[in-house]
């Protein structure tokens, strides 16, 4: 079964950046190469600072939108383990 994963990167102008695929390791390094969206595109370098790991799409598309609806802050806790 292929996992699907819910990532949050941090780019150069300490943004975070949200956002979800089934291969994380490649999804990071086409980011880190500017093929990535726009968004990040602009911001780089970029790190990757948290992910989720999900056994289907759906559910990782629905993480990924709670976590879009998360204030700058409730993101940080996310990412530092606070919440």
């Amino acid at each position: 079964m292929k996992m699907c994963y819910v990532y949050i990167l941090k780019c150069s102008d300490d943004t975070l950046y949200t956002g979800w695929t089934n291969n994380l390791n490649k999804r990071v390094e086409t980011h880190s190469k500017g093929k990535g969206a726009k968004y990040t595109r602009a911001r780089l370098p970029i790190k990757l600072v948290y992910y989720e790991e999900y056994t289907d799409k759906i559910s990782a598309q629905k993480r990924e939108y709670e976590i879009k609806q998360l204030t700058r802050k409730e993101k940080l806790d996310l990412i530092n383990g606070l919440s």
